[in-house]
């Protein structure tokens, strides 16, 4: 698959400088319309440009989650006797207490 290319410009923005991209690219990648990101010099012409959109940052956080429960469920299956501790009932008890007149609303 060849990588589409999009025209960039320089412009003066307000009291700063910046690259504009061409309508194309939005057209194409809607999801990117009001994001930020960051630029990263490889070398001389080459720049590295990062864009997150609100989805991409809770895309984010869901992958960060996964991959750091991910971390403890191997580090707990490689050392359960260090790592693992049975549920017991006492402790479902306490739970229980903590948790009383919690509610929990589905919609957020």
């Amino acid at each position: 698959m060849v990588a589409k290319r999009y025209k960039v410009g320089w412009a003066k923005i307000g009291n700063s400088a910046g690259f504009r991209l061409s309508a194309n690219f939005f057209r194409d990648f809607p999801q990117y319309a009001g994001a930020e990101g960051s630029v990263e010099v490889l070398g001389n012409g080459k720049l590295l440009v990062c864009l997150f959109s609100a989805e991409d940052e809770q895309c984010e956080d869901e992958i960060i989650l996964s991959l750091y429960l991910d971390f403890v469920m191997k580090r707990a299956l490689a050392h359960p006797e260090h790592e693992l501790e049975a549920y017991t009932e006492a402790m479902a008890a306490e739970d229980d207490e903590l948790m009383a007149g919690v509610v929990i609303d589905a919609d957020s």
